[in-house]
């Protein structure tokens, strides 16, 4: 099946109910973060990604930084078809590709990510390539506002403004939290577009959760002039289950069986 130009508030609540599944089915956390990028993934995969198929060497890159949110990830390549019902039921299994973290073995993974804070320096690298070589590929990188605490990552950005790679787009979850504490708390980031305006970028902030205004934002960056630009996206951790909403908790912990069905019945889904 393809997902472009579907309805990508249906899409989000199936990748959500994806997430909930393997999660529950494998008993493994990361929940609340998957859920958190759920309607940014939705709104790429459904809008605004040029990917006809996994190895099309003209595709956009998509690269999830942040890669413990990878069951998002994989939710959207399984409802592109580019990953089996059963391929998708090894998640977090022996001998699987699918991994907590993503890997960049498994089709339509370009980069293997989880170290945080290096995503933004493999899409940097990315863009230039695409203009070395004369491509209108773009390179999108999803990172979370914690990365934001990494000097890496402010590197990265330098190193994009000088060299104008306006096909590069960050786009950052920001939760407001991290696996150990509220990030305001761990290290506090005020005012985040205004610090990546100051160094050189294009930056616009939106309802992380509206894909609608996503999608529209993101398909109207001038990617071929001028400089890189970051979608300041302000989402909610564990968004559409009430109970785990901005819980710091449910970074790491899985469900129990009556967690598991009131989540589903929060979402619109079944057991």
């Amino acid at each position: 099946m393809t997902l472009e130009n579907q309805n990508s508030q249906v899409i989000s609540r199936r990748i959500r109910h994806i997430i909930l599944e393997q999660s529950k089915r494998a008993h493994v956390g990361h929940i609340g973060s998957a859920l958190s990028v759920a309607d940014l993934i939705a709104a790429l995969y459904a809008n605004v990604l040029h990917v006809p198929d996994a190895t099309t060497p003209e595709r956009d890159r998509f690269i999830l930084s942040k890669g413990h949110a990878a069951l998002a990830l994989y939710a959207a390549l399984f409802l592109k078809g580019w990953l089996s019902e059963e391929s998708l039921n090894t998640y977090c299994a022996d001998e699987s590709l699918l991994g907590v973290h993503p890997e960049h073995t498994l089709a339509g993974v370009d980069f293997s990510t989880g170290s945080l804070g290096h995503g933004l320096s493999i899409g940097a690298g990315s863009a230039l390539a695409a203009r070395l070589k004369q491509s209108a590929r773009r390179v999108f990188v999803l990172v979370s506002d914690a990365e934001c605490n990494e000097g890496s990552l402010w590197e990265a950005v330098m190193f994009a403004a000088h060299h104008k790679l306006s096909n590069l787009i960050a786009i950052v979850d920001l939760n407001g939290q991290q696996a150990l504490g509220y990030t305001e708390q761990v290290l506090s980031l005020p005012k985040m577009a205004e610090r990546w305006r100051a160094f050189g970028w294009d930056a616009r902030e939106v309802d992380g959760h509206d894909t609608m205004t996503i999608s529209e934002t993101l398909n109207g960056l001038d990617t071929t002039s001028g400089s890189p630009h970051v979608l300041i996206a302000r989402t909610v951790f564990g968004k559409g289950v009430s109970f785990m909403e901005s819980r710091i908790k449910w970074h790491y912990w899985p469900m129990s069986d009556e967690e598991y069905r009131q989540a589903l019945a929060e979402i619109g889904a079944s057991a």
